[in-house]
């Protein structure tokens, strides 16, 4: 039997666990990712151990032995501590059943074989044994091992029973061939695990959206997640989650002329913020890039010797970000930067393809206030012509932006732009009570910065808005 490389097995814990098992005569294993990732050559402080036997109590045991606090998890059956910068959970070998309304299963005690048939994967369902008499031999009765050399994602059981158990499995099929790929590598989805995942498609009606959600962004943070979204739309699961997405694929053609997919150039926009997003995962940018033209699809029209128009394609979108975070049940204040996001990321280009005056940056950078560096990099990102002359022009031009964002900021600061000129300013100065008066008083000086015509500060604001307030009657109190 293959034994796991002594730089992976040859960890303390490991050697705990085994003293542990064999005085309370139990069989332990580590299982699952670590094992997986072992053979992978890519760093892993996440390990499970699977014990025949009660997981909660062989837990203790070790806590006891390293001294470490133990945090029980007496509903799952399952117990975890952390060790030496290494997060270690344990349960005990099952075997599992469903029920068809519910992805809860019926747990009962089982083998090391039981528990490796409930694993989603066979590259998930390898193990290698901490026992005296084996320790580091790799256990892998379903060939985990050849299907992770040869980049294969399949089901240990027949996948309409892997799926139809737990339909969130296909989602991690999705995520498992987006995540391990590599530019060597490029992970696979067996051809019958895909047909299945198509028949299985419904069953994705009884997932909590919350779940749907924590799967999706765990494929948006993947290098190149354009992959996933390829692959749960060739599975039938995208159109369940994301109709919205879907609904942008075809080039549809009138009279001869056709528009692009922007199925393709949402998912090359995605990539091209997954590159260049900075050394960590930049997820609500990531969902603004996905999310970026879902407007096309309700504003699409064909004008005769004009060709296909999107007009107002961002606003539109816009609008819709609030429902579809709302049906995944994602959080609202990410919500609000995506919906900007989406709303502003034509506007860059527009300052592109016009003089860049600096009243236009002004409005820009208050209405994008801090995320003005993000609204930036989608709208890079954005840029996916095959023309390479076109390309280079328009981020040639790009440059002349951002300089020019950097410039105006300096001398105005804009982009956190609050008004000289308050409401209570101006109510103890006239007397007044709050009235649509003071809301056109404060926007007329708002109106007068951002067009330049005034500087940002209290000085001229203040004598602006006492000119317009005599313009509309208004006589400051007696004092």
């Amino acid at each position: 039997m293959s034994t796991i490389t002594s730089e992976y097995v040859n960890r303390e814990i490991f050697r705990i666990v085994s003293d542990v098992a064999a005085e309370r005569g139990v069989r332990a294993f580590a299982i699952g990712g670590y094992v997986r990732d072992c053979f992978l050559g890519r760093p892993c402080d996440d390990i499970d151990i699977v014990v025949e036997g009660s997981g909660i109590d062989f837990a203790s045991a070790v806590g006891e032995r390293t001294r470490s606090k133990v945090s029980y998890f007496k509903n799952f059956g399952t117990a975890m501590l952390r060790y030496k910068g290494s997060e270690i959970e344990f349960v005990g070998a099952r075997k599992e059943s469903y029920r068809r309304e519910s992805r809860k299963p019926i747990v009962e005690d089982g083998t090391l074989r039981d528990d490796q048939l409930r694993r989603d994967f066979t590259i998930n369902a390898m193990a290698f044994s901490l026992n005296k008499d084996s320790f580091g031999e790799l256990v892998d009765p379903f060939g985990g091992i050849r299907d992770l050399s040869e980049g294969i994602i399949r089901t240990p059981l027949d996948p309409d029973t892997t799926y139809s158990d737990d339909p969130l499995r296909m989602l991690r099929a999705v995520r498992f061939a987006t995540k391990l790929s590599t530019e060597e590598v490029t992970f696979t989805i067996v051809p019958e695990s895909m047909e299945s995942m198509r028949r299985m498609a419904p069953r994705l009606s009884i997932l909590s959206k919350e779940r749907i959600a924590e799967e999706i962004n765990k494929m948006l943070v993947c290098p190149r997640p354009s992959m996933a979204f390829r692959l749960m739309d060739q599975a039938g699961l995208l159109e369940r989650i994301l109709p919205q997405l879907c609904a942008l694929k075809g080039v549809e053609t009138v009279d001869g002329r056709g528009h692009k997919d922007n199925f393709a150039h949402t998912l090359a926009v995605l990539d091209n913020v997954a590159a260049s997003d900075g050394p960590e995962p930049k997820l609500w940018l990531r969902w603004a890039a996905l999310l970026h033209d879902i407007g096309k699809t309700p504003v699409k029209k064909y004008v005769p010797d004009t060709g296909w128009t999107f007009h107002g394609h961002d606003l539109a979108g816009s609008r819709m970000v609030p429902g579809i975070f709302a049906s995944l049940k994602l959080p609202l204040d990410e919500m609000k930067y995506v919906k900007k996001l989406v709303w502003l990321h034509m506007r860059p280009i527009a300052l592109v393809d016009e003089e860049v005056t600096d009243s236009a940056v002004r409005r820009l950078l208050f209405d994008a206030g801090d995320d003005i560096d993000d609204l930036m990099t989608l709208c890079h990102a954005d840029i996916t012509s095959k023309n390479p002359e076109k390309v280079r022009r328009i981020h040639a031009n790009f440059e002349l932006v951002r300089q020019k964002l950097v410039e105006v900021e300096a001398k105005d600061a804009i982009r956190n732009f609050k008004n000289p000129i308050t409401g209570d300013y101006i109510m103890d100065l006239y007397g007044i009570e709050p009235c649509n008066t003071i809301g056109i008083l404060k926007e007329y000086v708002k109106e007068a910065i951002l067009d330049g015509v005034i500087g940002n500060n209290f000085g001229e604001a203040d004598a602006l808005m006492r000119k317009k307030a005599a313009e509309l009657g208004l006589t400051e109190k007696c004092r």
